[in-house]
């Protein structure tokens, strides 16, 4: 039998659909999103019969057609919204949850009350950063008594725990300085997508993505007390707000509790504290680079708890302040539950915490 489907037309009220039988009909990327959402209905898979789809099938497609326009929404607005060079998409092809509430996507730090940047006071007066950055206090890294971070390709090329001093707006040098790579921003078009496995939201990269290359920074909300910074992506956040996490062999956290033993999971994702226009040590920019090649569709994934070099103790005093997705977990480790891991990695030590 022939199969016949009821069509919208586009810029014409309800009214005017008609049914068409298939062979009229050319839009195939349409069709095959149509099975597939009725292969994943509620309830189980749905064949049309001879009296059309059930009422549920017709429930669902209807409030599926609802969330994508929601989505393609907000992914206007985030690319809208975005201040650099790398697009975001947005696809959910799992359920019905649409774009999340009391989020507020921005691209740098949202100062709080109370929080105070100390501004830099100078910058180098260099002709070619790289080629001056072997010479004694050469650029913005040897003025701070640092190693120049980055190759020719803007890959980082130091170990994970010593800091990254990127030259600012005080600086002799342009904005094609090799020097400038985190405050360029996201260079890679990424996907905000939902995971299929429980974990929620998740970002996948959409483009190859070079060892040791910069990926994105993690922002968010600055709160102070006493003397220690939190950087809270709840309500206020970019692309990073939506990396799911992966666990590193060694915590320096004072909430996290990780169990000795066990195998561990697998990061593509390291975390570098960056400073540029802010010097406060307590403070740095959080950037995050990969740790291996990225293949284009893969997920990408961080270490929530932040894994430096044990030996730079600067770096772990730094790292220990920040409260990262939401803010300190508080309480005695043993007294909270565990936390199941989903990362899907084979080495997953299956608990966060």
């Amino acid at each position: 039998d022939e199969e016949f489907y009821l069509v919208k037309w586009r810029g014409y009220p309800s009214s005017a659909n008609t049914w068409e039988p298939r062979r009229n009909l050319r839009c195939r990327g349409l069709l095959q999103q149509l099975h597939a959402d009725l292969a994943r209905a509620p309830g189980g898979p749905v064949r049309p019969g001879p009296r059309g789809l059930p009422a549920r099938a017709v429930s669902y497609l209807a409030q599926k057609a609802e969330q994508r326009r929601a989505l393609r929404r907000w992914e206007r607005h985030l690319n809208r919204t975005r201040s650099h060079r790398g697009r975001i998409a947005v696809e959910n092809e799992v359920d019905l949850h649409g774009p999340p509430r009391d989020f507020v996507y921005v691209n740098e730090y949202k100062v709080g009350a109370g929080v105070a940047l100390t501004p830099v006071a100078a910058g180098c007066e260099c002709r070619d950063c790289l080629a001056e950055a072997t010479l004694a206090g050469g650029c913005c890294p040897g003025a701070s008594r640092n190693r120049f971070a980055y190759n020719e390709a803007g890959q980082v090329r130091i170990r994970a725990g010593l800091p990254i001093y990127e030259c600012n707006s005080r600086c002799r040098c342009g904005a094609e300085c090799p020097n400038r790579v985190v405050q360029r921003g996201i260079r890679y078009d990424l996907c905000i997508f939902r995971t299929g496995d429980g974990r929620g939201w998740g970002v996948r990269t959409l483009q190859r993505i070079r060892k040791n290359s910069f990926v994105m920074e993690y922002v968010g909300e600055v709160s102070v007390t006493g003397d220690v910074y939190t950087v809270d992506a709840a309500h206020y956040g970019n692309i990073s707000h939506f990396v799911n996490h992966s666990v590193s062999a060694v915590t320096w956290l004072r909430w996290a509790y990780l169990p000795t033993g066990g195998d561990l999971c697998d990061p593509n994702l390291q975390v570098y504290n960056v400073f540029i226009e802010n010097l406060d040590q307590r403070l740095p920019r959080i950037a995050l680079f990969a740790t291996r090649p990225i293949r284009a569709g893969e997920e990408l994934t961080f270490d929530y708890n932040m894994h430096v070099d044990p030996v730079d103790a600067e770096s772990t005093r730094m790292d220990s302040n920040f409260g990262l997705v939401g803010g300190s977990l508080g309480g005695s480790p043993r007294a909270r539950g565990r936390i199941e891991c989903k990362c899907g990695a084979a080495s997953c030590r299956k608990y966060l915490f």
